[in-house]
Order: C-alpha cells, then sequence, then structure tokens
C-alpha cells in the first residue's frame, strides 16, 4: 500500500472546483491501493484554511468540516517526534516533510512541487494530483 500525505493547497483547489483532479483524488480518500497520512498539525491546518476559505464564500462552513472530519476518518495519525528544519525555501511547509518521512511516504501530493523538491533527498516523491492519479490507473 503506498503511502501518501495531501498538502492543503490541494484540499482547497478541490473545494473549489469539483471538475479537477484534486477534487477526483479526494472522492477517491479511502482507496485500498494508498494510505493518506496526517498528523495534527496537517488536521489543525486544514480545518483553519478551509473554513477561512469558507468564510470568504468558497463554499458553505459545514463542506470543510466535512472534509477534515474525512480525513480524521481515513488518514493514519503520525505523531512527529523530531525536526529536520530548516530545509524547505517556505518555512511553513517544514511540518509536510516531518510528516513524509515520519510516515515513509512514497508521495507528497501538492502544488508546490518546486518548494517541496528537497523531499526528494528522503526517498519522497512529490507530484501533483494529476500525476498521482495517473500512477494509480492501470
Amino acid at each position: 500500500m503506498l503511502q501518501i500525505v495531501i498538502d492543503t493547497n490541494v484540499l482547497v483547489a478541490a473545494m473549489r472546483s469539483r471538475k479537477g483532479d484534486s477534487n477526483r483524488l479526494l472522492r477517491h480518500l479511502g482507496d485500498p491501493r494508498w494510505q493518506v497520512n496526517i498528523s495534527v498539525a496537517l488536521i489543525l491546518e486544514y480545518d483553519e484554511v478551509l473554513k477561512r476559505q469558507a468564510a470568504a464564500g468558497a463554499f458553505p462552513t459545514t463542506l470543510a468540516e466535512i472534509i477534515v472530519d474525512r480525513f480524521c476518518a481515513v488518514g493514519r495519525e503520525n505523531s512527529i517526534f523530531f525536526r529536520w528544519r530548516p530545509f524547505l525555501v517556505d518555512s511553513d511547509d517544514e511540518f509536510l516533510l516531518e510528516l513524509a518521512v515520519r510516515c515513509q511516504c512514497d508521495y507528497l501530493i501538492t502544488f508546490d512541487e518546486r518548494h517541496m523538491a528537497p523531499a526528494a533527498k528522503f526517498g519522497v516523491s512529490v507530484v501533483t494530483p494529476r500525476e498521482f492519479l495517473r500512477i494509480m490507473e492501470p
């Protein structure tokens, strides 16, 4: 089973468009071929960012809560006991790298491929939702 981490920017894109690859990826949460990994820091970020987007009128707040609850239900929780900081250009993304390393992640799914590229030094492939879905299709 592949281990993945999904960046918050993918969730925002999924919520803004039902037709995109990000939304398609979220509809497959719970797929037995891959395990989504979460941490307390990631869930708190998902919650904060999605509720901020909802407050701006992008989508209903209840939908944001449903998505966060779904991640909590299907995600494998990981505790982070170490820090690799500073390693990335954007220090706000460091916790994603730490989670990916902790869970021996195969893929970190993001639209920030350039900023997350150093994850490859830890054996983590950084891909977009479209690239991940192509990998998973037979």
